[in-house]
């Protein structure tokens, strides 16, 4: 962001410019915030014309939120289930399971009683000779199934009686950990959708139109941020070693009598322009260094682009 829409007047070290009399000419500028769309969805409301001062948090552009209001709803319903889930783990099995699962295993077992008592009497028959091997072989399967029924209703009966395993405790937590995730992250989902300002300043541009459907990553809305503006300049090559971050320095600005005193913010460690031959001592005064320079907040009513001159120490 620091090199874009970059309008600015480099001045070499000889003639009657402005370094050779150590001054930097250059323009205001502020920190441009760009806030970019996280999905496609329709423009619905601009409560911001282009020009408002705004303030952090102040709503800038609405999209369409349904689509995500039923998924948010969706992932409040699923951590509702894990939570029970998890309830029912923790508190057991209720008294009235058990008891069905013993009325089972009681019904279970007369059915077993009443299978064997079958195949017993026609054991006896087929020795007489009084019914087949088909009938016998039918009464020994249903009692083998009804045998089967009371070892399986046994088995539910002891789950039950036994408790919850701490495996089953630690894996309801996990997918309640999970689901209360995915809720989150659909929450902020939804409140992306709702673009607010996320520094105090000004509101600069909105690119898309009420109606119309965004890009994913383009730019809904852009705030020039900061209170009062900076002036970006080149400090040549000569001036560097004299410039550090904090440094104050004299501003003034094309059209404005009162001038200000404004202190370096930054300055860059590799210079703008860098020639490919091998640098002479001639050479090196063509390097230029990007520097920013603070204004206070006095100067917060200077537009962005206005001409601005620093005069070097």
């Amino acid at each position: 962001m620091r090199y874009r829409f970059l309008l600015l007047l480099l001045l070499p070290l000889s003639g009657c410019d402005g370094a050779s009399t150590g001054n930097l000419l250059g323009t205001l500028e502020r920190d441009r915030v760009a806030h970019t769309a996280t999905v496609s969805e329709v423009v619905t409301a601009l409560p911001v014309t282009p020009g408002t001062v705004v303030t952090k948090g102040t709503v800038l552009v609405q999209l369409d939120d349904r689509l995500q209001l039923a998924q948010v709803e969706k992932a409040r319903a699923e951590v509702a289930r894990a939570q029970a889930n998890l309830e029912k783990l923790r508190h057991g099995t209720r008294e009235e399971e058990v008891s069905a699962a013993r009325a089972k295993v009681d019904g279970a077992r007369a059915a077993m009683a009443e299978s064997r008592a079958n195949f017993n009497r026609l054991s006896d028959l087929k020795r007489r000779k009084l019914v087949s091997q088909a009938e016998l072989d039918q009464a020994r399967a249903r009692y083998d199934a009804d045998l089967a029924s009371v070892q399986s209703a046994q088995d539910s009966l002891l789950i039950l009686t036994n408790g919850t395993r701490e495996e089953d405790l630690r894996a309801g937590e996990a997918e309640l950990n999970a689901a209360q995730a995915t809720l989150q992250a659909e929450q902020k989902r939804l409140a992306d959708l709702t673009v607010v300002a996320t520094r105090d300043g000004v509101l600069d541009n909105l690119p898309w139109n009420l109606g119309e459907r965004v890009t994913p990553g383009s730019p809904l809305a852009i705030v020039l941020a900061g209170k009062a503006p900076y002036a970006r300049v080149y400090v040549p090559e000569p001036y560097r070693a004299k410039l550090h971050v904090g440094d104050p320095l004299t501003v003034t600005v094309d059209g404005v009598a009162e001038t200000w005193t404004g202190h370096v913010r930054w300055i860059a460690s590799d210079p703008a322009f860098t020639p490919y031959y091998a640098l002479n001592e001639k050479e090196r005064s063509r390097l230029m260094y990007l520097a920013e320079v603070q204004l206070p907040d006095d100067a917060a009513a200077l537009p962005n682009g206005l001409p601005a001159q620093v005069q070097l120490p």
